[in-house]
């Protein structure tokens, strides 16, 4: 029986997506009864992607993403699975705001602003972010019309139509576009902030929508907003299948985790793929160091229905699946897939990608000589530095640094700007960052040490359309390459849990295709 033989799924590309996507298909498999050999490909020398931790001397130094959204429940409920619950840190108590570096001097994000909407009239009216003439025009979002037309436009054209140009500049893109290290005026709004498009059609005026989320969540908040606690998810909701295996006994997080807006891993966010790495090591194939060059229909045997694939490698060799998994950037998977079919892989190349880079610098709390009492800054694009955020590590994750040190990590580059930066060196890097934050902060003090972490094309760029190209796309694999799925950051969230949450919704579609259902 064609159901009894064992099933081929190949999973390209190792970071947090895949691995994500093989635990829960091996997790289905066996509640299921399907008998099934998994494969991660995985082109470099480690598992994980960007989720990589490094650790020295007694700091913790995330070298990709360093947090999560606490009410992205996707990577919570899978530390809990690896038994990884105690692990689970919240940002340090009393650290709730953040500033805005504007005209060599950092400025309060004034309280109040949710998504970049003004929603407390005081810090709004008092903050030196904005002219009057800025205050006045953003007011105008009271009586402005709400736009009749509910297509996807752009997030820069959403705010600069209600709020007007000095908010967006000033306050709404750094905070905003820089989670995507985008231009606001370049990023779908459907794809990132969609509540501020359905706040404008439900209530009309953004301040008054965003006055009415500020105040049913009153009772619940416990941590005041700041600079990155208006992130809105990007990802699809994922059906939950009556084919769920039971949950492992959870371990309960720490009593700050609970409270927290953000959190983290108290190890480091690489706990979690390695976790993941030991728990597949046992029932799947983890093959390193190997690319996939293409992914074609195999030739159907006579008399039988089921579509399967070759999968080829850089080397030559290939591989039949029954269902393919492709976890990698949109280029990479456009690569894969060219061959099959050309349309397919032009909306995958039609994402654009930005590359960045983050500088690690550690220091001694006493050389340091200023406070730090926030969770770190973020710089207009209107400002032109080279930095576009620093986050103080340290002062929002107490594990981050030993005692008596402090731990800065600054971000570099943007799409669409300042392209250079990527051709300087380590030192040249290091060199600029540093003179701005003297600028700043006022650090002059040398470094205990730095580390330059370079991501290249690392940061997808959701722009106009984004949803309907990927719905494009995901219609034309299911038409004519069915049981073959794309995920990942370049598709519906960049986030950690975004990333989860895609995995998980490729599993159960894979468990789709194996058991015929699909």
């Amino acid at each position: 029986m064609e159901n009894q033989r064992t099933k081929q799924v190949v999973i390209a590309g190792g970071g947090i997506t895949g691995l994500s996507a093989a635990y829960y298909i091996e997790q289905f498999c066996r509640v299921n009864d399907v008998a099934a050999e998994l494969i991660i490909v995985e082109k470099n020398d480690r598992f994980g992607g960007h989720v990589h931790t490094g650790k020295r001397d007694g700091f913790v130094i995330e070298r990709g993403p360093d947090s999560f959204l606490a009410r992205k429940t996707s990577i919570i409920e899978l530390m809990q699975e690896l038994g990884m619950g105690e692990e689970l840190v919240g940002t340090r108590p009393g650290v709730s705001h953040s500033y805005i570096a504007y005209r060599n001097k950092l400025h309060p994000i004034p309280d109040g602003f949710m998504l970049g909407v003004p929603t407390k009239w005081k810090p709004f009216v008092t903050t030196r972010l904005l002219s009057l003439r800025g205050k006045v025009r953003a007011a105008a979002d009271l009586v402005l019309p709400r736009r009749s037309s509910r297509e996807d436009e752009s997030l820069g054209q959403l705010l600069r139509r209600r709020l007007g140009d000095e908010v967006l500049e000033q306050i709404a893109e750094p905070l905003l576009a820089g989670i995507y290290a985008g231009n606001a005026d370049g990023l779908s709004v459907q794809a990132t902030f969609p509540m501020l498009q359905e706040t404008e059609q439900k209530h009309r005026s953004l301040i008054v929508g965003m006055l009415g989320v500020r105040k049913s969540r009153a009772p619940k908040q416990t941590v005041k907003p700041t600079a990155q606690t208006t992130t809105e998810s990007t990802s699809q909701p994922t059906t939950i299948s009556a084919t769920r295996p039971a949950l492992k006994p959870a371990s309960k997080p720490s009593g700050t985790a609970t409270r927290s807006m953000f959190l983290s891993a108290r190890g480091g966010l690489e706990g979690v793929v390695t976790q993941l790495e030991q728990t597949l090591s046992s029932t799947a194939h983890l093959i390193r160091n190997t690319e996939i060059s293409r992914v074609s229909k195999a030739e159907q045997e006579q008399g039988k229905d089921t579509i399967r694939y070759t999968v080829q490698f850089n080397n030559g060799t290939t591989l039949a699946a029954d269902a393919v998994v492709i976890a990698t950037p949109a280029y990479a998977a456009a690569d894969m897939l060219a061959h099959e079919h050309e349309a397919i892989a032009e909306h995958l190349r039609a994402i654009p990608y930005a590359s960045v880079m983050n500088v690690v610098l550690a220091y001694r709390e006493q050389d340091v000589g200023v406070s730090l009492n926030a969770s770190g800054f973020v710089v207009p694009r209107k400002e032109e530095r080279k930095i576009t955020a620093c986050t103080w590590t340290s002062s929002k994750w107490e594990h981050t640094a030993p005692k008596g040190h402090i731990l800065l990590r600054a971000y570099v580059g943007k799409y669409g700007r300042d392209p250079m930066s990527h051709q300087l060196t380590d030192e040249e890097i290091i060199a600029e960052v540093r003179r701005e934050l003297q600028d700043t902060m006022g650090i002059s003090a040398e470094p205990v040490f730095t580390e330059i972490n370079r991501l290249p094309l690392s940061m997808p760029q959701y722009q106009v359309g984004h949803l309907k190209r990927i719905a494009e796309v995901e219609k034309l694999l299911e038409d004519v390459m069915p049981g073959v799925y794309v995920g990942g950051g370049g598709y519906r969230g960049i986030g950690v849990p975004d990333c989860i949450s895609q995995g998980k919704a490729m599993a159960e579609k894979v468990i789709g295709t194996l058991l015929g259902t699909r």
